[in-house]
């Protein structure tokens, strides 16, 4: 084994055993040069001065070959242990208790006694209680009471010596251990700091970053308004969107003095406000920002039609998204308008509708033509139809009065969408309307292998409405749930009083409706993707008439389905008279 492998041994951070002995390794070295020279200390027993010098030659050579770093810490005490017992030969070799080396037994003394351990003060005691009596009892010669006192008295030094050494030395280990651990925690804290800076630098970043991504995206939202205000509503937020359809820049806006009322139709806030069944005498801008946030104030987003007025006095339609507004801490701080101009979307719905109606009016004619003209040739005397002809001629009898009856259906949707369609309101027995709708719907449900249940209170149930609209809207929930509901499922049709209120049930255990898709039942057109993957007939008409004609009627439709199991719709309507229906009803009332 090479000396630099032996060397590597050396720990750095702390002294290894052989540099603790290499003080008396000089020791030793400086007395066999003394006894050596000409006139120096006589060697009185040349055998035993030998034994010495070995001796600390053993512990030295142990010092430094022993791995003292895998051996239990306690044993290192036999290096200076026997490196004291070699200054005990020394002493006696070199003239006993008057040897000048005697010094020497400091430096073993004090590696044992300041070792941890109070162990170790009892080791560095008792061998120096050795060294000191030895040169009485081995040395000869004549022995004066000084030398015998002095001898048992400087054991007892040592003693005391021994206990300081290792107290001084344990609080010095204690104090050591905790400056390591201070320093530790403060490396870990310094380089923590180190991180927590790099990571702040690299956030820093990211949200410049983000900044500059967020002010891009909010300069390119050109087509959409966005206005924020503070509780109050005073404007403090306005985009580009914002300047493009109002015509204010954000410098004249966000000054503190402008209200998001200041851009809204009054007409349309006072009539907010009376839906809200407000009553004030004097209407102040904060009641009137009341009628613009109060869903909101709730805790539910708004959407709703209003119209802005610009400056110059141009209104534009729009359809705005209220939402609240929050800090950090998920307070609301203030509220959001996002605004989108519908001025071309409500000019396409008109036109569409215009088409729409236009197109029933002009296929109503010629379909009713038809079926008269179908109507003569099938009661014509003079020339009796064969049963082939007959057959024939009803497929076409029927096929026409499907597509009066869809006619009719778009005639109707038109006028829902224009805003205005006429209801006969009268005094109407719904048991009656109930029965009638399942009584039409019998030879259907009987071809169909569908049993239809007619479930009604034994006392009559009225109400003020149109009778045949409340006919319609009853048939075509029936019409559906036998649609719907395969051979052998069983549609149930209810009718009970709720509090102030009477409920039209129609339940059927079909194949139901997938709940991503019940919010757009009532829209136009709109068919579910279980009827499109059963290839159930229809156009997605039915339940858009009859939402309208239950809410004209001051009422609401209620939908629960789950996909599998079947589907309940209730047609909900108030006891009390609802508002005549001669003049334009609004849109907000009727439409889908």
């Amino acid at each position: 084994m090479t000396l630099d492998r032996w060397l590597s041994r050396i720990p750095i951070d702390s002294p290894s055993v052989f540099m603790k002995q290499v003080p008396t390794i000089l020791g030793f070295a400086i007395a066999a040069i003394i006894a050596a020279v000409p006139n120096g200390v006589p060697v009185s027993n040349g055998p035993v001065f030998v034994a010495g010098i070995a001796l600390v030659a053993v512990a030295s050579i142990l010092s430094f070959v022993i791995p003292w770093r895998r051996v239990n810490a306690e044993w290192t005490v036999v290096v200076p242990t026997l490196s004291l017992l070699a200054v005990g030969l020394l002493r006696m070799g070199t003239g006993g208790s008057v040897s000048p080396f005697a010094v020497l037994t400091l430096l073993p003394f004090v590696w044992i006694a300041s070792e941890s351990g109070r162990i170790n003060i009892l080791i560095a005691s008792l061998t120096t209680f050795i060294v000191l009596l030895a040169p009485l009892f081995f040395g000869g010669g004549a022995r004066t009471g000084g030398d015998i006192v002095r001898a048992f008295f400087s054991p007892v030094i040592y003693l005391i010596v021994a206990v300081v050494i290792n107290e001084i030395a344990h609080r010095m280990r204690v104090q050591l251990k905790a400056a390591h651990e201070a320093g530790e925690r403060q490396d870990a804290l310094l380089a923590k700091a180190v991180s927590s800076q790099d990571e702040l630098v690299l956030n820093e970043a990211r949200l410049k970053t983000a900044n500059r991504l967020i002010q891009s995206i909010w300069n390119a939202v050109t087509e959409q308004s966005v206005i924020g205000t503070n509780l109050d509503g005073l404007i403090d937020v306005w985009n580009p969107g914002a300047e493009k359809m109002l015509g204010l820049t954000e410098k004249q806006v966000v000054d503190g003095k402008h209200h998001v009322i200041d851009f809204h139709l009054t007409s349309e806030i006072e009539q907010r406000l009376q839906d809200m069944d407000a009553r004030f005498t004097t209407v102040s801008s904060m009641d009137n920002f009341s009628a613009l946030v109060d869903t909101v104030r709730a805790g539910s987003a708004d959407v709703r039609d209003w119209t802005y007025i610009r400056p110059d006095g141009k209104r534009v339609a729009v359809q705005v998204a209220a939402t609240p507004r929050l800090d950090e801490n998920g307070h609301r701080v203030g509220f959001i308008f996002v605004a989108t101009d519908m001025t071309e979307a409500r000019e396409f719905a008109r036109l569409k509708d215009e088409f729409v109606g236009l197109i029933s009016h002009e296929l109503r004619t010629p379909l009713s033509s038809i079926l008269g003209y179908l109507e003569l040739m099938r009661d014509d005397e003079d020339a009796p139809l064969s049963e082939e002809q007959l057959q024939y001629l009803s497929v076409a009898e029927r096929n026409a009065h499907r597509l009066l009856r869809l006619v009719g259906d778009l005639l109707f949707t038109a006028q829902v969408e224009s805003g205005r369609f006429p209801l006969d309101i009268k005094d109407v027995e719904l048991g009656g309307v109930v029965s009638a709708s399942v009584e039409s719907a019998g030879p259907v449900a009987a071809n169909a292998g569908v049993t239809l249940v007619s479930d009604g209170p034994a006392e009559p149930l009225a109400v003020r409405g149109d009778p045949v609209r409340l006919g319609q809207a009853v048939d075509n929930l029936v019409s559906n749930a036998l649609k719907f509901t395969p051979s052998g499922g069983t549609v149930t049709v209810s009718l009970r009083r709720d509090g102030e209120q009477v409920v039209i049930a129609v339940t059927d255990t079909g194949m139901g409706i997938p709940a991503v898709e019940l919010s757009q039942l009532s829209q136009r057109f709109f068919r579910a993707s279980t009827a499109t993957r059963n290839a159930v007939p229809g156009v997605g008409l039915g339940l858009t008439i009859t939402k309208a004609i239950v809410t004209a009627h001051g009422g609401r439709l209620d939908i629960a389905s789950e996909e599998g199991v079947g589907t309940s719709i209730s047609i909900v309507l108030p006891v009390e008279t609802p508002r005549p229906v001669t003049e334009a009803i609004p849109r907000a009332e009727v439409a889908l």
